[in-house]
């Protein structure tokens, strides 16, 4: 399967034989779905096999905060980041979805697959990148401005991306959120970054002229 991290160096063949001795599901979830509530708690570890979601946080006012983007290939679950907080996936487009017990990754299956191992390392790259992408946000976030944490933002994903344009995951409300910033402050800072010729846009792509 192409583009699954999860499944990385493992055989199509082979991947399809492991989510039915997992005794995987996969569901197709329609745009602003929920995918899975209380995140941390649940037994279950998802993959975006199509589409895209988000992993969110409602504050106690009834605000939201996106904590990540998911796209196809990501995997969520008990494993996302929180701090004891109740987390929610929500899908942002039309999705399909592989859910399966994480009890079945962690236990060796009577059948002893070979590909076992394999998955495991694959998931532990996973984590790692996790914890990469959670401390990018962190850095985002503790900037002082808007135009410092959208810079900032736009410069993790050039690197990512390996690109001067840029695709951004979200809507711009769903940006704003992201970076924890009014969304009506943040498009006055990309018209005055575009102004100045930093940056052009052109739908979620921006293009990177510094």
């Amino acid at each position: 399967m192409p583009n699954i991290h999860m499944f990385d160096n493992i055989e199509e063949s082979d991947v399809k034989k492991m989510l039915n001795c997992f005794q995987a599901n996969t569901l197709h979830f329609k745009k602003d779905t929920t995918i899975l509530s209380n995140v941390t708690n649940t037994r279950q570890i998802g993959v975006i096999l199509e589409g895209s979601a988000n992993i969110i946080r409602y504050n106690f006012n009834g605000s939201r905060t996106i904590m990540e983007s998911l796209v196809s290939g990501d995997a969520f679950g008990e494993f996302s980041a929180s701090n004891g907080e109740e987390l929610y996936v929500i899908s942002s487009e039309d999705s399909k979805i592989v859910l399966f017990n994480h009890e079945n990754l962690i236990t060796r299956c009577k059948k002893n697959c070979p590909y076992h191992n394999q998955l495991i390392d694959n998931m532990l790259q996973i984590l790692s990148d996790k914890l990469k992408k959670t401390n990018e946000r962190i850095e985002i976030l503790t900037k002082k401005t808007i135009r410092e944490k959208l810079l900032a933002y736009f410069n993790f994903l050039s690197k990512r991306q390996i690109s001067r344009v840029i695709t951004i995951p979200f809507s711009l409300t769903d940006l704003a959120d992201y970076l924890s910033i009014d969304r009506s402050a943040m498009m006055r800072e990309i018209r005055n970054l575009k102004d100045e010729g930093l940056i052009d846009s052109k739908g979620k792509k921006i293009y990177l002229n510094y």
